[in-house]
């Protein structure tokens, strides 16, 4: 049996953050998951993510946004990768809806640098879209995207440089606690470690052995759509990121990168997902439709023209916060699920918290409000 200082089970943008961290401080680490890194079956692809400071989903991920904001700089000059783009983020909706409410709320608290608009004042400044009388807007000039295959990429080859090994192809079977430490068993063979991080993203629910957190798998599309002739090329990449907050549903979405065009997806609703394994990879026509939907009200420039389409998988905790900290009953096991489908841009922050809690059971940083014990009975 092959024994390592750690065990990180999932290799995706949070189980590669864990084994960079982790490797550096000159642990012996091993990383398993299904699939290699940068994969597009789980949660950690579809060429970008969101990252911004000005979080409406609470204040207290501020300071680990800061945090995360520092690492994925230290992780490009590291690399020499460029990942994280600074375009801005236009976020739009009614005065009294969460996410506006939320962000001003978010900066307020932190002294953030944002701008508070009125509906005609963001059409002035980005034509392009389509705002209602009486919405309000709020653009963050810091906020961007971050290049999501390239930022796992990235951790999973600083792990490696450090000597951590990382493996896909296993299916793990579960873990249990042997003495002072764990076992992990796979489909192919059994590996020993004093500590255990797990990561296990949409397979959360079997492997954390945690009952008393619910965990629910949802699918989630994203759609490409090249601009026509009522946006240009150029203006559709020079518009910032953006998200909208309607009576449809919450929209996100990216400018021009690349020939596949403009990226979006709702981040609210979703089909529940029964195995990760068996996800129905096809476009789902009513997706489609409340997609164009959008497009049609507030985008109106960008036509019709599919020109992508991919499938990612959000693990939702039942508060839609995420789940990180050692295991109530195995301190010896550190546990990271539940991100909601906002948790990537803090990837490399959630790698250092969980390379602390893994090697000396504490973390300076302000992730304590994230423990899996707010849901003990």
């Amino acid at each position: 049996m092959r024994r390592f200082d750690v065990i990180v089970v999932g290799a995706g943008g949070i189980g590669t953050a864990a084994a960079a961290h982790l490797a550096r401080r000159g642990a012996s680490v091993l990383a398993v998951d299904r699939f290699p890194p940068g994969h597009s079956r789980g949660s950690s692809h579809g060429q970008t993510r969101l990252i911004r400071l000005a979080y409406y989903e609470h204040p207290d991920y501020v300071p680990l946004l800061r945090r995360a904001r520092e690492l994925w700089r230290d992780l490009e000059r590291e690399t020499a990768t460029p990942l994280l783009t600074e375009c801005g983020l236009l976020s739009s909706g009614p005065a009294d809806g969460d996410v506006l409410v939320g962000t001003l709320r978010s900066a307020a608290a932190h002294g953030l640098a944002i701008e508070h608009l009125p509906a005609r004042e963001a059409m002035r400044r980005w034509p392009a879209f389509t705002i209602p009388d009486g919405w309000e807007s709020v653009f963050e000039p810091t906020a961007g995207h971050l290049a999501v295959e390239a930022c796992v990429r990235a951790h999973a080859d600083v792990a490696v440089r450090h000597t951590a090994v990382i493996e896909a192809a296993h299916d793990v079977r579960g873990w249990r606690v042997e003495g002072q430490g764990v076992v992990v068993e796979t489909a192919k063979e059994s590996f020993a470690a004093g500590r255990l991080v797990l990561c296990p993203g949409s397979w959360a629910t079997s492997l954390l052995q945690l009952p008393m957190i619910p965990f629910t798998v949802l699918r989630k599309s994203l759609f490409w759509y090249a601009p026509s002739a009522g946006l240009s090329a150029d203006a559709a990449a020079a518009i910032p990121t953006f998200a909208f907050d309607t009576p449809r549903g919450f929209f996100y979405g990216f400018p021009l990168l690349d020939g596949r065009g403009l990226k979006l997806a709702e981040h609210t609703g979703g089909q529940v997902v029964a195995d990760p394994l068996t996800v129905d990879r096809r476009i789902d026509d009513a997706e489609q439709a409340t997609i164009e939907g959008w497009l049609a009200d507030h985008l109106p420039g960008v036509g019709r023209m599919r020109s992508a389409h991919e499938v990612c998988l959000y693990t939702m905790s039942p508060d839609h916060h995420f789940v990180v900290g050692l295991h109530p009953e195995h301190p010896q096991v550190t546990v990271a699920a539940g991100f909601s489908g906002h948790g990537f841009k803090f990837a490399s922050v959630m790698g250092e918290v969980l390379a602390d809690l893994a090697l000396t059971g504490a973390t300076p940083l302000p992730a304590a409000f994230l423990s899996p014990e707010r849901f003990s009975p």
